[in-house]
């Protein structure tokens, strides 16, 4: 979505919308291979229109679409209506591996029936973040990012982060918002996050109400609401697993709200958006109301680890599996519970490493493309493993044998050598092995 309104925008600047009469998007790479399982052509249609995934309403969304694909017309964002046909002008190129990045996707503008008068290619590089091929081909220096836009306190990786905290007597969370106090007033970047816990609450809130299957056609039925009203009519139950009931609960609702096109925050993927919001709701609310310092905290320690796979590795699950999807989430979510337990920067770091060591070379292999099988049950399981994940620190000897950097980077050599059949193409695993059709 966000691709095909920055073509647009593009393309207006350089004076080439007007004079369009036909568009072609070709997907390339795993966009290819499962974009019709993970509604990236619908994701191209809206973003052409001019919605944006913060504020697309699902149901607008959803009829836009169809309106679109069966009128046979677009109305270009900022441009002329033209002719639009999904099935020809949205090209799924599974032949085509992308150089730069697994996710590559090419936008065309044409005035006649020759070359196109404006072309540019750009690629998904995870979590939502989109890059151009000037952009990837040149990528800018770390240091140099931090210091244009201002950040008092720049770290790189995790050692420099715990140095500056040391240095300074600070917790994580009070060095990310400073770092963050350079960009926008304090009491902006705190009602963002208040956002971002409440539109993950309202997630998890809809998932439990929402009942019947899934789309796609893998007639997956929705669990999260019967297992919630299974859950709310024991509520005295003593049985020791319940725990993890009420974490898989969360989890699944918002992963099948994300499955079936709701509204889910990107943390640190759609896939894996279900870990963070579960643990969340388990271990910072108080009498069903968010305690929204314990939840500003969390997010933004888990922010600041998020922050460290994106600089050093990649949370895209086409270059590094689920491993860099549900295992980032779990070490995110690891060190965002530590914290709220009163852990202090260091001990946080060891529950994201914990949270990822366990998780590393987990593969993603959906069905048919869907974000379904395995990646419902997969968030299940990664909200109990960070859960664990911080228990485990907090009970620590205080001697560590791994740092959250060495995991990192153990999780990107991982991801280099794993084949690319195993990173969200749907050709190997699972995908390949359950009759999806």
């Amino acid at each position: 979505m966000r691709i095909a309104r920055r073509f647009l925008q593009e393309a207006a600047k350089s004076g080439k919308l007007a004079g369009a009469i036909r568009i072609e998007i070709v997907l390339q790479g795993s966009l290819a291979l499962t974009g019709v399982g993970h509604g990236t052509d619908k994701a191209v249609i809206l973003g052409l229109i001019g919605m944006q995934p913060e504020t697309a309403d699902p149901a607008e969304a959803e009829a836009a679409f169809r309106r679109t694909v069966q009128g046979k017309e677009i109305r270009l964002m900022d441009g002329p209506s033209v002719a639009f046909n999904a099935v020809r002008d949205i090209v799924f190129d599974t032949k085509s591996v992308p150089d730069l990045h697994p996710n590559g996707m090419v936008l065309c503008l044409f005035s006649g029936d020759a070359e196109p008068d404006f072309s540019r290619t750009y690629f998904s590089t995870g979590g939502g973040f989109i890059a151009s091929r000037r952009q990837l081909e040149k990528p800018v220096r770390k240091d140099l990012v931090d210091s244009a836009r201002g950040a008092p306190h720049p770290f790189n990786s995790a050692k420099e982060m715990l140095d500056i905290c040391a240095r300074q007597g600070w917790r994580i969370d009070e060095l990310i918002l400073r770092n963050e106090d350079a960009r926008r007033s304090r009491e902006k970047t705190l009602k963002r996050l208040d956002t971002i816990a409440d539109t993950m609450m309202a997630c998890i809130d809809r998932g439990l109400s929402s009942t019947g299957t899934l789309p796609g056609g893998l007639e997956v039925s929705r669990r999260a609401s019967g297992l919630y009203e299974t859950l709310r009519n024991n509520p005295g139950s003593n049985e020791r697993e319940q725990l993890f009931d009420w974490l898989n609960v969360y989890a699944m609702a918002v992963n099948e709200e994300n499955a079936a096109g709701g509204r889910v925050v990107t943390a640190p993927t759609n896939g894996a958006a279900g870990i963070l919001p579960s643990v969340m709701r388990h271990y910072c609310s108080e009498d069903g109301k968010l305690n929204r310092e314990n939840a500003r905290r969390f997010l933004l320690v888990a922010g600041g680890i998020g922050l460290l796979y994106k600089q050093r590795a990649s949370i895209s699950g086409a270059e590094m599996g689920c491993q860099g999807e549900v295992g980032v989430a779990c070490s995110m979510a690891a060190g965002g519970l530590a914290a709220v337990w009163g852990a202090d920067a260091e001990m946080c770091c060891v529950a994201a490493e914990i949270g990822m060591e366990h998780n590393l070379g987990l593969t993603c292999d959906p069905v048919g493309g869907l974000v379904q099988i395995p990646c419902i049950e997969r968030n299940a399981f990664g909200a109990v493993k960070a859960v664990n994940a911080a228990r485990l620190a907090m009970q620590g000897t205080g001697h560590h044998k791994v740092s959250l950097d060495q995991v990192i980077e153990t999780m990107r050599q991982t991801g280099i050598d794993m084949s690319s059949k195993y990173k969200e193409t749907s050709t190997g695993g699972l995908a390949v092995n359950v009759i999806a059709c």
